[in-house]
């Protein structure tokens, strides 16, 4: 990398950290403290109070993206950490689960994935873009790591409002960076013409990676409504069930030097498939492990969550380079901004469908069905052919 794309990625890979560092705070917790608030003692609402951040997001991904290409990466990426940075103060002083759900639905107006990432592309050549996008998904993966650790002594200390409190001031603090720190934005995608939106809609390929980003955040926040109450089964008690996920977290960031052999040698499709292929087996193994009658082996558990993150890191690291790579170079804004809603709507039925089939199913249901998720999404990924494509006339 140059000087400027090392300055690129490492101020637009800690903007996410740290943006991502406050809801990934409340995760491993808000299950558990929710149930203290009015309303709470209902598992599929508190699933859609988890879940709603992505709904509005969905909505919104889009549009901003679409914004990004017209009025500036810059701009529009400062005004989405001001609406987060609201509904995170908002979820700070909220007295109920509806207080809370409000709260997380404002956090998700602040859609500023697509614009983030597309800045990213912007700022690297391509044949170090996939190196950029994986030192986002690191730190984002990093951010999970110390979130897991720090959330069960944080939230004895400060409670679930004073999670949601130091959500808001990280994100100022990513305001900061967006304006101090961050490189200047290239001027040409500004000035180019104005690419139908339909050209993203037409390509193939760009629909399966879409497809592959909303199954890969369903499936995420599905397992997470099971998996917290496996390791308790297991014998851990919840404020050390970082104790597994720290490990894991770490030792899967080491593992991402073989996505980067496999671009080198030109084997992208073939690492998208084989990280399809680890969530598969790891979400059938779930399904297999709480199904049992007899208790869940910790071991067993750890061992999976290590090939969990082997797989999601490396997929958080290839789908977005392989789309900015494959969408129209006056689209790109637009064309991250889908495969952010399609995220976000992943986030949101997530959260939604794993609190209703808990509580309907119990885990071998919910797993049972992210396992036939997963299965589905390497059939339609299999004809995936990662070409570039030119600005469109």
């Amino acid at each position: 990398m140059t000087p400027s794309e090392r300055r690129a990625s490492v101020s637009l890979a800690l903007i996410f950290a740290l943006r991502m560092l406050g809801l990934f705070l409340v995760l491993p917790v808000f299950a558990l403290e929710a149930r203290k608030y009015p309303g709470g003692d209902d598992p599929a609402l508190v699933g859609l109070a988890m879940g709603i951040y992505g709904l509005t997001q969905a909505f919104l991904q889009l549009p901003v993206g679409l914004a990004s290409d017209r009025l500036g990466r810059k701009r529009v990426i400062v005004a989405g950490l001001l609406v987060f940075a609201a509904g995170s103060l908002l979820a700070a002083l909220a007295d109920s689960l509806a207080g809370l759900l409000a709260g997380r639905a404002l956090q998700g107006a602040g859609a500023v994935s697509a614009a983030v990432t597309a800045l990213l592309a912007d700022q690297t050549r391509e044949i170090v873009r996939t190196k950029a996008m994986a030192l986002v998904g690191i730190s984002i993966g990093l951010m999970f790591a110390i979130a897991l650790v720090a959330a069960p002594p944080l939230t004895a200390a400060i409670g679930l409002s004073g999670l949601f409190g130091l959500t808001c001031a990280l994100a100022l603090a990513g305001i900061v960076l967006v304006i101090w720190v961050v490189p200047p934005e290239p001027a040409q995608y500004q000035t180019a013409q104005r690419a139908p939106l339909s050209a993203v809609w037409r390509h193939a390929d760009l629909l399966r990676l879409n497809a592959g980003v909303f199954t890969l955040h369903t499936v995420q926040m599905a397992m997470w409504v099971a998996v917290p109450a496996m390791l308790v089964q297991a014998g851990l008690h919840k404020d050390a069930h970082w104790q597994v996920y720290l490990p894991a977290v770490v030792l899967s960031v080491v593992a991402m030097g073989g996505v980067f052999a496999m671009e080198r040698r030109g084997r992208l499709r073939a690492a998208l498939l084989l990280a399809i292929g680890l969530l598969l087996l790891v979400q059938l193994a779930l399904a297999l492990l709480s199904a049992s009658a007899a208790q869940p082996s910790l071991a067993l558990l750890g061992g999976l969550l290590f090939v969990f993150f082997c797989g999601f890191n490396a997929l958080e690291a290839t789908q977005p380079s392989l789309v900015s790579r494959m969408a129209p170079d006056n689209l790109r804004g637009a064309a991250l901004g889908v495969y952010n809603t399609l995220q976000s709507v992943g986030l949101f039925v997530g959260g939604a469908l794993g609190g209703a089939l808990a509580k309907w199913a119990g885990a071998p249901g919910l797993f049972a069905a992210t396992t036939l998720l997963v299965a589905l999404w390497l059939l339609v990924t299999w004809p995936l052919r990662p070409v570039a494509r030119a600005a469109v006339a």
